[in-house]
């Protein structure tokens, strides 16, 4: 009998969700950045074999919303925690004990989900406190693929009967626009410093699959004038590292080329507009305090 489960991948920013994605995939399927509050909208990865198939959800990191995105941030981590069947709280090992996730979402309506706490950075703690994490039952050290593979296996054996729900081959949930501006903000965090990769957002205007290289149009948004500048660049050439960046990640998921146009504008103040969004991606939920 076929087997299927939700696994959410959380924690608080920077904690490591998106490479461990990435990691159990073998895919680089998830935005990655050393910058804090990279994740925005919840990243879903399909893993699947002869008898299960697993969706992971890479969710926004938990963090006390200072404005209307980071509220919505949160809400769509929350409503992933509600969905899961079983959730892996990423907590660093040099930091451990961790604390217990409902202390971070106080607020938060319980959940159902087994709570699995799972140890990053386990290289920057002793082979002996490793040895004590887990023995509480926890993971710890998920860089190697033969960790990895171990976790693989404890969740899968955990699942309860159910059918697939997507096919076998599929590698994500989410359409192939979506990536698009992923990877776009990806190379915005690379390129951009200080607060200028959270004042971004990138638009897919246009997506021709049909064509040889595929096309895509995209419009990158910022928040002021001075800063379509800097995303420009002199000459472009910070616009044109962005776009490399973002066709790069796309060819090597899509397995083809991609001519990917790209295009600044200014949206004022879109972080805390809830029509701008709504727009892009994150809708407004009942519970919101806003």
């Amino acid at each position: 009998m076929p087997r299927f489960g939700r696994i959410a991948l959380a924690g608080r920013p920077n904690a490591g969700k998106s490479s461990l994605l990435n990691a159990i995939l073998g895919t680089h399927l998830s935005l990655v950045s050393p910058k804090a509050q990279a994740t925005r909208l919840p990243v879903s990865g399909i893993l699947s074999d002869a008898d299960s198939q697993i969706v992971f959800i890479d969710l926004p990191g938990l963090l006390e919303p200072a404005y209307l995105l980071q509220t919505r941030m949160r809400q769509l981590a929350l409503g992933g925690l509600r969905t899961a069947d079983v959730v892996l709280f990423l907590h660093p090992a040099p930091e451990a004990p961790a604390p217990p996730l409902a202390q971070l979402i106080p607020d938060a309506p319980p959940f159902t989900a087994d709570v699995i706490t799972v140890y990053t950075k386990g290289d920057l703690v002793t082979a002996g406190r490793r040895q004590e994490l887990e023995a509480t039952g926890a993971v710890t050290s998920v860089t190697s693929q033969r960790s990895i593979d171990a976790l693989v296996v404890r969740l899968r054996a955990g699942l309860r009967p159910g059918e697939f729900q997507f096919p076998a081959d599929d590698l994500a949930t989410q359409p192939m626009k979506f990536f698009v501006t992923e990877y776009l903000r990806e190379a915005a965090f690379d390129a951009l410093e200080d607060e200028l990769p959270y004042a971004f957002i990138a638009e897919v205007d246009e997506y021709r699959e049909e064509r040889k290289p595929v096309y895509i149009r995209a419009t990158l948004y910022v928040e002021r004038e001075s800063q379509k500048g800097i995303v420009i660049g002199h000459r472009g050439a910070t616009l044109r590292k962005i776009g490399t960046h973002a066709r790069v990640r796309l060819e090597a998921l899509l397995g083809e080329q991609v001519y990917l146009e790209t295009w600044v504008k200014v949206l004022p103040g879109w972080r805390r507009s809830a029509a701008a969004l709504a727009r892009f991606g994150f809708p407004v939920t009942a519970d919101e305090g806003d």
